[in-house]
């Protein structure tokens, strides 16, 4: 399978359509068509469903189309950092992570490293523990920022000194918005929106002294943005970490729970991993400014 009959099958699964990917690749449309169908005969599998007007993918075609970039992002990024100067610190670090404050000291690190290698991009992607490992085994990301529990056995990790709290995020108007803190009592017969995560879940249910069916869930959620507006909206109890809702002059407010729930953080990588030299660079600097007792 050439990278380049790859190329070709995702421009067709982005347009859709035959006639519109050769155009964009600057190919003749029989030439493209042939393609296609030597690459449906070499996996065996039909690929597109080829419609009047549109192209549809079969279910072995979405699989492929996931696979297929993420092989091509990792060629990329491996030309990339092959291609380098020897005598330049420079290049592209990927790090994949939750909503989390933590980020901003992260953030600040990653800020000074920049200041002194100017050359050097950084590149968040945002998702739950499960799409960051993934990723990471994947060799898509060069590391990971993990929340509460983790495996490590499986990955070389540096605990990071950042905790987050957890809270509900509530409306002023709501009764509880009245109380310094949140007991478990205060949410058993409250419609509740809880984070997707089934790590974050776990503890949450622990903490409220509940089984999940005794609990009265309303949503689900990925980004507590959306989750917020939901919170605007009247649908129910949210619970989050500290920090990630500004509800300053909004019709929204953040309590703490009680007994204190929180969540340490872990900066992971793969084991075996041979980082670029900007990679390298930012994890030095990672240790320097963020481990007690060093100073960068």
């Amino acid at each position: 399978m050439e990278l380049r009959v790859l190329q070709y099958f995702l421009a067709v699964a982005r347009e859709q359509n035959i006639s519109a990917a050769a155009q964009a690749l600057h190919l003749t449309q029989p030439t493209l068509s042939r393609q296609l169908k030597e690459l449906e005969e070499q996996l065996g599998k039909q690929l597109m469903v080829r419609g009047n007007r549109k192209i549809t993918l079969t279910e072995e075609g979405m699989l492929l189309r996931k696979r297929a970039e993420e092989i091509l992002e990792l060629v990329d990024r491996t030309e990339k950092e092959v291609m380098r100067s020897d005598d330049t610190v420079s290049g592209d670090i990927y790090i994949g992570t939750g909503e989390t404050d933590g980020m901003r000291q992260i953030a600040r690190v990653a800020n000074r490293l920049q200041e002194r290698c100017p050359g050097i991009r950084f590149h968040i992607v945002s998702g739950d523990a499960a799409d960051v490992c993934e990723r990471l085994d994947k060799g898509l990301l060069d590391f990971g920022v993990l929340l509460g529990d983790m495996d490590k056995t499986k990955y070389n990790y540096m605990e990071l000194p950042m905790k987050d709290t957890w809270g509900v995020l509530m409306r002023r108007d709501s009764p509880l918005a009245q109380r310094d803190v949140i007991t478990p009592q205060d949410l058993w017969d409250k419609p509740l929106i809880l984070s997707r995560q089934v790590d974050n879940k776990s503890g949450l249910y622990r903490w409220l002294q509940k089984e999940p069916s005794e609990l009265h869930t309303v949503a689900t959620y990925n980004l507590i943005y959306n989750a917020s507006l939901m919170v605007d909206e009247g649908m129910g109890y949210a619970f989050t970490l500290d920090k990630l809702v500004n509800t300053n002059g909004s019709a929204l407010c953040f309590r703490p729970l009680q007994p204190r729930l929180e969540l340490g953080m872990y900066l992971i990588w793969k084991k075996a991993q041979i980082f670029s030299k900007a990679a390298k660079q930012f994890l030095e600097c990672l240790q320097e400014r963020l481990i007690p007792g060093r100073e960068g």
